[in-house]
């Protein structure tokens, strides 16, 4: 497998790095706070951490927003962070408003898909009714792995200022949120987007998190072809290889912003 793993040193530059960006988004936005939906789990709780660091506990405002199939320790967890933390935050039910969607379309209602990607835009809106009325930029939680596949809702959790842990695979997010002083349960618990019940990251994706990383470290963000990645990572078959680029070549419209025609 290749190792992906971040030295002391490189974690401080990375941990740097982030904290000095955060403080410049949120200057050129000409405000001095940010929003930032918390879910419990370690993208959101990293980014937390490291927003506090460089603004300190007034300039971030937390929103927790459980939904139907929401797992009560992950609100749960997310309650502890901003406390942990000493920043402001709200709690939002999210069902009614998606209720209120299916009730105009009833349609969608046994739709999965659909309905998850509801709450996760109702999310989105109220993260940004929040900071627009208290003039905030809203951060982002997506890190690099999930946003060169691809998973993420289009206009949901993709919908935000910046993204300050994206340059990060998710096997670094989890070192540099152990660097930090992110508890070790928050930091190795497993991975869900909260979208329906039952749902975790990595069955979802068909493959763990630490494989899928070296898969995009090679053949994605480096120049291996897809049969020799398979003989580089351990347990992946030229196919999975295949199928990973075929995802990240699929969701290229998710990455960029929506087309227009060219100028006549």
């Amino acid at each position: 497998m290749i190792d992906l793993e971040l030295s002391e040193s490189e974690l401080d530059a990375h941990r740097d790095h982030i904290t000095d960006f955060i403080e410049e988004k949120v200057t050129e936005a000409g405000t001095e706070s940010a929003v930032l939906g918390l879910s419990g789990g370690i993208d959101s709780t990293l980014t937390a951490y490291l927003t506090v660091e460089a603004l300190g506990t007034e300039g971030l405002h937390g929103l927790v927003m459980p939904g139907a199939v929401s797992r009560e320790d992950n609100m749960s967890d997310a309650e502890w962070v901003a406390q942990e933390l000493g920043i402001s935050y709200d709690v939002f039910e999210i069902n009614p408003i998606v209720d209120e969607f299916l009730n105009a379309y009833s349609e969608a209602e046994g739709d999965q898909m659909a309905v998850g990607n509801a709450r996760a835009r109702t999310r989105a809106v109220m993260n940004y009714l929040v900071a627009n009325h208290q003039g905030s930029l809203v951060l982002g939680t997506g890190n690099r792995t999930e946003a060169l596949v691809g998973y993420f809702t289009k206009y949901g959790d993709g919908a935000v200022d910046c993204h300050p842990i994206g340059n990060l695979y998710k096997q670094q997010v989890r070192q540099l949120a152990r660097h930090v002083g992110v508890p070790d349960e928050l930091a190795e618990k497993e991975a869900t987007a909260g979208l329906w019940a039952g749902q975790t990251d990595e069955e979802e994706l068909g493959i763990d998190y630490d494989t899928l990383d070296a898969v995009l470290a090679l053949h994605v963000d480096g120049p291996l072809s897809a049969s020799a990645t398979a003989r580089q990572v351990d347990g992946v078959s030229e196919e999975d290889v295949s199928r990973i680029g075929s995802m990240f070549a699929r969701s290229e419209h998710k990455r960029a912003v929506p087309p227009a025609p060219e100028s006549l």
